[in-house]
């Protein structure tokens, strides 16, 4: 998603409600200098302060985030991050790098979907650097699927997840240079550990 077609996306409903951008952001509470940050740096906003700008302006999030306006969205748009912080809600995460599309239907019933971009080299072969992976927002998962999984406090991190007879997760790196991690039942409770996704699509650019 190129930050400019946000841009003048979000220019074209400020015109139409008659408003400019720095006034919208004021009063959406996205911020006043929100677009004018988006322009000079290329800063990718939030999930969150794309739906105040929305709401204030009287429009959907996919009619600011589709590729023209008048469009009708083929799907839904989502964010993909870089990192996801401890205790930071996903829909207020800054570090937006991208954002990929998913069928409508999916997010239908309140299902909720991010992508992830991939980083380092412990799930080769199956994940590359600079992959990106698409969740669905779950907090369990099944044995041997992979997970994005906060431990500790730390950022998220993805990796396979196998449960075991007693309830304990190992959390399994694809790639045989690094070690798995087991935690039993009262660790997952003490640490903590926290599935937050489970990947349903990788999506990788050959170029």
């Amino acid at each position: 998603m190129d930050v400019m077609q946000i841009v003048e996306n979000i220019q074209y409903y400020c015109d139409k409600k008659g408003v400019t951008p720095t006034v919208a952001g004021k009063e959406s509470g996205a911020g006043k200098e929100l677009v004018t940050n988006m322009k000079r740096k290329g800063t990718m906003p939030s999930v969150e302060k794309i739906r105040l700008f929305a709401n204030y302006l009287g429009v959907t999030t996919s009619e600011l985030l589709g590729e023209a306006v008048g469009s009708a969205p083929s799907g839904v748009r989502i964010p993909v991050l870089g990192t996801i912080p401890a205790g930071t809600p996903l829909d207020a995460i800054e570090d937006i790098l991208d954002w990929e599309e998913i069928p409508a239907a999916w997010a239908t019933g309140g299902r909720q979907y991010f992508g992830l971009r991939v980083r380092g080299d412990s799930m080769y072969p199956r994940y590359l650097d600079g992959d990106t992976v698409i969740l669905k927002k779950e907090t369990t998962c099944e044995s041997g699927d992979d997970c994005a999984v906060l431990v500790n406090g730390s950022e998220a991190t993805l990796k396979q997840v196998m449960i075991k007879g007693d309830g304990s997760l190992e959390l399994r790196p694809t790639n045989p240079a690094y070690p798995p991690r087991t935690y039993s039942p009262a660790e997952i409770e003490s640490i903590p550990v926290q599935i937050i996704g489970v990947v349903v699509e990788l999506r990788r650019k050959i170029k």
